[in-house]
Order: C-alpha cells, then structure tokens, then sequence
C-alpha cells in the first residue's frame, strides 16, 4: 500500500471499475507522481510541522508509495526504512534519485511490522488508513515499534469525502477509464479509538479544509474548498 494511496483523484465523479488494493496502486504507480493530486499536496503543506527535526532519527515509512516522503526524509538526513504493499509504487520509488539512502521493503500492512520492538524514532503512515481494515492491529503494530520517546504522525483523507463521493480513484492510464481503489468506510472516531485501543497517546488532531487562496494555487481543490479534505493525527507511545 502505498503512503500516497487514500487520494481523490480527479475532478470527475463518474467511475467505470474498482480494484483491490494491491492491483490498484500498481497499476496507479504509473502516473502517481503527475496526478496534480489536491490531498497530496493539502497533505505536504500540513505534514513538515509534526514531522519536525530529523537528522540521526530512525524513521520508519508505512505505505511509502512512490517514496515523496522517505526520499525528502532521507536526504534531510533521517535513516529511511519505507515499506509498501505494492510492487509497482516501489519500483517508482527505487528509480528516483536518492533512493540508494532509503531501504525499501515489499510487506502487506495486515501481517506484523518485520521489525523489532522500539526499533523507530519516527513512524509515519501518509494516506494509507482508509485501505487497512484491521485499524487496531496496525496502530498497535506502529506503536510497537516505536521508541516510547518516539512519534507516530498518520494521515489519511478525512472520512467526510466519502460523504461527497470521493475515495482514492485515478484515470488508468492504458483504457483511460477512470478507476477507484477498495476502500474502507472508517469514520474520525474509528481512527481515534483505534489509536486509544493500541495504547497510543493523541497529541494532535487536525481536521483541514481547503480555502480559496489553496485552490487558486492548487486548482483541483476548488470542487472541495470548505471541505474536510485532511485528517491528521499526531500520536506518541504512551508512558
């Protein structure tokens, strides 16, 4: 599963087809990175607050995707470890540059973390939560392996999207019909409770909405502005 993976994308509503999620994100790792993608980019301007200062940390990079996170993280200094579900969005993140600091792992995301208790400084999980099912075992897995001192920074496109219709969905780009990707119908409170459930302390909850002066710089995200589009949750083990 990829860190990119709970994104609209696409201004259209119609959709012709749904996939699981494994063939979905490697038949989506094609045109990932040039989807113009609105929560993509929401996501970017919200995330590097909670992430803060990582140079010497060891961060673990759950449903890397194509690698935005992992690479950025890497080249500030951080030592990546950057799993996904997906063969495809990770042969895209191996080809970037930069990719030979990052350790890229293939791992279903509903099997136990392969890494050792307290392994991680930092483990971060971008718009991969919608996909997962069994939102405890993962939340209690993150925390597993997460240094108590440590953080855990998820995000996820907010629940109320799919109240507009809206799941993770791109245009394909060998029928050029526009395909959605299985999702799950989680709410706020699932994510909360599922974070509480796996013994984790929420230091932050944030609901972000697109505002004008977002969409006339990121014109995709006129259709959701005043919107729920971002739900972002800052996490640490508890004491």
């Amino acid at each position: 599963m990829a860190s990119d993976s709970s994104t609209p994308s696409g201004d259209a509503p119609e959709v012709c087809g749904e996939l699981a999620t494994r063939a979905g994100y490697d038949a989506w790792a094609q045109v990932y990175d040039g989807d113009a993608n609105p929560l993509v980019a929401l996501e970017e301007r919200e995330l590097p607050p909670l992430l803060g200062a990582v140079r010497g940390q060891r961060v673990l990079d759950v449903g890397c995707g194509t690698g935005r996170h992992a690479l950025r993280l890497a080249a500030q200094g951080a030592r990546v470890t950057a799993i996904d579900f997906s063969e495809g969005m990770l042969q895209r993140a191996r080809s970037k540059p930069g990719a030979e600091a990052v350790t890229f792992l293939q791992h279903d995301l509903s099997q136990r973390l392969p890494f050792a208790d307290r392994a991680h400084d930092l483990v971060l999980c971008g718009l991969v939560v919608d996909h997962i099912a069994g939102l405890r075992e993962l939340f209690g897995e993150m925390g597993r392996v997460c240094n108590p001192d440590g953080r855990l920074v998820v995000t996820v496109m907010h629940p109320a999207m799919m109240l507009k219709g809206v799941q993770a969905r791109f245009t394909d780009p060998q029928s050029g019909k526009k395909l959605q990707i299985t999702s799950c119908s989680h709410q706020v409170s699932d994510y909360v409770m599922a974070a509480l459930g796996a013994g984790l302390r929420i230091d932050h909850l944030g609901e972000h909405a697109p505002d004008s002066a977002f969409a006339a710089a990121v014109p995709r995200a006129e259709r959701y502005v005043g919107w729920p589009l971002l739900l972002l949750m800052l996490l640490r083990p508890s004491a």
